[in-house]
């Protein structure tokens, strides 16, 4: 059975790193790629937060015995085929997952563009995984 409690404690891990790329990211690209510490913060706060959305995806294959993911893409069509999340929802968490990965093993040149860019809408991204998720779980967030 799926923590409940875990998936709440995650989405606020989520939500805290989300608002440290608000905050640092500022309006502009140009600030952005001016200032090394922004990046650093603000990539720093993404791979965090795109992590803990992967631990919540973790969590629930596990707990729901949906089967044992050869990666974190498997873990988010699991949870698609398991009606946690509709299919565009699923390709954004794929891509997310993607640029952990990019991140974490630098797995070629980050465009600091792309990372602003990315940074501007993970937001929207991630809530509204944690959204589907509370959601098939019974979890009123309010």
């Amino acid at each position: 059975m799926v923590e409940r409690n875990l998936i709440i404690l995650k989405a606020g891990v989520v939500r805290k790193h989300l608002r440290r790329v608000e905050e640092k990211c500022g309006p502009d690209a140009e600030s952005f790629l001016k200032d090394r510490d922004l990046q650093d913060i603000v990539s720093f706060n993404l791979q965090l937060a795109i992590q803990s959305c992967i631990d919540i995806a973790a969590h629930i294959v596990s707990d729901e015995g949906m089967g044992v993911p050869g990666s974190f893409n498997e873990m988010f069509y699991l949870l698609e085929e398991n009606k946690y999340l509709p299919s565009n929802l699923t390709e954004k968490m794929v891509k997310a997952a993607g640029f952990r990965n990019l991140l974490v093993h630098e797995y070629g040149k980050l465009e600091l563009k792309q990372v602003f860019e990315i940074a501007k809408h993970s937001a929207r991204d991630l809530n509204e995984y944690l959204a589907a998720i509370f959601s098939k779980l019974g979890i009123f967030d309010g």
